[in-house]
């Protein structure tokens, strides 16, 4: 895949085709891509993987991900929490992590434009969505996860229900570019995202000190305009590590390169390139030898933690650099305008 940096935009530094030669690296043969070698895999993060690999260039690799999404999804429409060289190791039924395939599936489309190859994939994103939405509360939540005993963990989750908020708007394009009709989908995208802008106690349970609670509801769209700068404003010391990056806990010296870049995407989203570029260029020489990202690193004393290469870091820096710099089709997925504006817009 040829990559459009020309000689007028500013130098890309991220090492874009060693970045994803790590996650192809380490995913199995199966198509499994787990968090790094001999780790576990789940759901959601395998999917971030595939993004970072269809940016790379390297859709053959993207594709074995998603064949092992197909293979894997069990009749409900779901995927387990947590894999191990492709035994179940935890057999919790996670909404966030059912439902995020909708996002890679339309990511993967923005790329290659391959009609054929997202219908091929419909059935799975039909069924991951509807039993997301089959545990949505009635304020319009959505309910973390059913245990394997079936019992349904009534604790909502902000960053996992921005993240479903995300995955319906996909899911409903996806939808109107196959022509179906899925009515009741919108339905739930539009009480999920009135809880989230209105009713933030709905989500009971608190993980404010997380900093992907504060940015993630910006990512996902479900806040915009003023709305978003004053939730950036309000919790930007609380985070932000001038010159390092992004906290993962508020309370942890701990820097982290997925977090950091997912920022990076937030601020993008919102337009504010600017300073979107200055924050990913602290993270720009925190990589290894061969290019790859850190996962994160400790401050002030500059330790590595952990020292694992993590195949969704990696996929998610690749993903902020695409925002950024326009490398595919796919940059503007996130873009708050992109969702007002484009082609796409009236069918969410």
């Amino acid at each position: 895949m040829n990559f459009k940096i020309s000689s007028s935009q500013e130098r890309l530094l991220l090492n874009i085709e060693s970045v994803a030669a790590i996650i192809a690296r380490i995913q199995l043969e199966t198509g499994e891509i787990p968090w790094s070698k001999n780790g576990h895999t789940d759901p959601w993060d395998h999917v971030e993987s595939i993004m970072g690999l269809t940016i790379g260039g390297h859709i053959e690799e993207a594709r074995k991900g998603f064949t092992w999404m197909l293979k894997n999804q069990l009749d409900r429409g779901v995927w387990y929490s947590s894999y191990q060289q492709g035994v179940p190791n935890d057999k919790t039924l996670d909404t966030n992590m059912t439902s995020y395939i909708a996002v890679g599936a339309f990511h993967h489309y923005l790329v290659t434009g391959d009609i054929d190859y997202l219908r091929s994939l419909w059935p799975a994103i039909k069924a991951a969505i509807d039993f997301s939405i089959s545990l949505q509360a009635p304020t319009g939540a959505i309910y973390w996860a059913e245990s394997p005993q079936g019992v349904v963990d009534h604790m909502s989750l902000l960053t996992g229900s921005s993240s479903i908020y995300m995955s319906l708007k996909c899911a409903l394009v996806i939808a109107a570019i196959l022509d179906q009709h899925e009515p009741g989908w919108k339905i739930a995208k539009e009480k999920l995202l009135y809880a989230i802008k209105y009713h933030p106690h709905l989500f009971n349970v608190t993980k404010s000190r997380f900093s992907m609670d504060w940015f993630y509801p910006i990512l996902s769209g479900a806040l915009s305009g003023e709305n978003a700068h004053k939730r950036i404003d309000k919790y930007w010391k609380k985070f932000v590590v001038d010159g390092l990056g992004i906290r993962c806990v508020s309370d942890e010296p701990w820097i982290t390169i997925a977090e950091t870049s997912e920022f990076v995407l937030t601020l993008a989203a919102m337009g504010n390139y600017p300073l979107a570029k200055i924050i990913f260029s602290w993270i720009q020489d925190r990589c290894y030898d061969d290019g790859s990202c850190w996962c994160g690193f400790t401050f002030p004393n500059m330790i590595i933690w952990p020292e694992d290469k993590m195949s969704w870091t990696n996929g998610v820096a690749l993903m902020a650099a695409d925002a950024l710099y326009e490398l595919t089709p796919a940059s503007r997925l996130f873009s708050h305008r992109f969702w007002e504006e484009s082609e796409y817009s009236r069918f969410v």
